[in-house]
């Protein structure tokens, strides 16, 4: 019989976003501040809500999955929230050339844009989103509770890093 139990899996931060929306480019400060904080100990994970109201907002959704194939997924998400006027005045052009810019295939992006190969991916997100309340972006689901950031960041990291912190300590314990 040996002693030693499996690692329980780290605790999962899902973070419901949209690429074109300037509430998740303000959210990026805190989930870059998590990321540095907890580095592999919370998994931070993508889920996609594009809003009806951004026009390119699922294709920006389905671009973030090919580049998460890629190898480059938070870089990527990061990289166009940074530039969120851009992906307004210039739609999917600018998608692909984010992608060269950060190294990665912007052809197959273009294909992947064209064949939607990305978009069950987008349509379950969208869907789950919905189920378990999402109404706008960002918004947080940790350790089963959901926390609307489309309101007010105020306080949400604070929040979150509790959470984090508990769920670490009984994870632990």
């Amino acid at each position: 019989m040996s002693d030693t139990s499996p690692a329980r899996p780290a605790p999962v931060l899902d973070v419901w976003c949209e690429l074109q929306c300037p509430d998740c480019r303000t959210a990026l400060d805190d989930l870059r501040a998590l990321r540095a904080r907890y580095g592999d100990r919370l998994e931070l994970r993508l889920r996609h809500f594009p809003l009806e109201k951004h026009k390119h907002a699922f294709a920006a959704a389905q671009a973030a999955e090919e580049a998460l194939e890629q190898g480059k997924g938070w870089p990527y998400v990061e990289a166009v929230l940074d530039r969120v006027e851009e992906l307004d005045r210039k739609g999917e052009p600018f998608l692909v050339e984010v992608a060269g810019d950060l190294g990665l295939d912007p052809e197959e992006f273009d294909t992947a844009l064209i064949d939607g190969r990305h978009i069950l991916i987008v349509d379950a997100d969208q869907a789950e989103g919905k189920a378990i309340g999402v109404t706008g972006t960002p918004t947080y689901v940790i350790g089963g509770e959901r926390l609307d950031g489309g309101k007010s960041q105020e306080g949400l990291r604070e929040r979150i890093e509790e959470i984090a912190d508990r769920l670490l300590a009984e994870r632990e314990a």
